[in-house]
């Protein structure tokens, strides 16, 4: 589990087949603080579990249906990825719960810099755009963000000084693909509300009644 909350920028040394997929040689310096075999990393939003630990970098294996359900899939070395070290117990949760497993590919339609910040829309298409609503969080490149606009399948995004400074994003430009995470939270209410539909239960009234318990109805 991550929080979207970018640690560094990696660079991708090396991209070396294995079996069923790909291992991926990482440049790093924060995030190999602590670091073990077995840890995971976020790697643009991907959650990946280390296999070897170097002085300057790690490495990580991605499986054939990871590569083709991200952009890994199309990674090359000199990639530039964005780190983050899985959450630890009673760290602050500055960012949003994102667990680095990534719904799907979107596309860049448009990226316009003014004075202070940058406006980004990304196309997401209808399964995942389902689960994005405005001023909600969303995951990109493993970016913890908030959804400024929503148009059918295209959202906007705004990145601040200090997103551009830390992360991958700011560099992208149209055309360019980039990992999306919805907020799994919209996930788990479809499904409560698809339990009731599905005649497993009043899952729709089930849901009311948690939301009213906890003070948020």
């Amino acid at each position: 589990m991550f929080t979207g909350l970018i640690e560094e920028v990696g660079v991708i040394e090396r991209v070396i087949a294995s079996g069923n997929g790909k291992n991926f040689a990482i440049r790093a310096h924060a995030v190999l603080e602590k670091t073990a075999v077995g840890d995971s990393i976020s790697v643009n939003g991907v959650c990946l579990t280390v296999t070897e630990v170097e002085k300057s970098s790690f490495t990580a294996f991605a499986s054939t249906v990871t590569c083709g359900l991200t952009t890994l899939g199309t990674a090359a070395p000199g990639t530039k990825a964005n780190l983050e070290r899985a959450l630890a117990l009673g760290s602050r949760l500055g960012g949003h719960i994102v667990q680095g497993h990534v719904d799907g590919v979107g596309t860049i339609k448009s990226v316009d810099r003014d004075s202070r910040g940058v406006s980004i829309r990304v196309e997401a298409g209808a399964e995942i755009a389902r689960y994005i609503v405005e001023r909600g969080s969303i995951s990109v490149d493993g970016i913890s963000l908030t959804v400024v606009s929503l148009d059918r399948g295209v959202f906007g995004l705004y990145l601040i000084p200090e997103t551009i400074s830390a992360t991958t994003l700011a560099e992208k430009k149209a055309g360019d693909r980039v990992n999306i995470e919805t907020d799994i939270l919209a996930r788990y209410v479809e499904r409560m509300i698809q339990g009731g539909r599905e005649g497993k239960g009043d899952g729709e009234a089930a849901l009311k009644r948690a939301l009213a318990e906890e003070g948020y109805l």
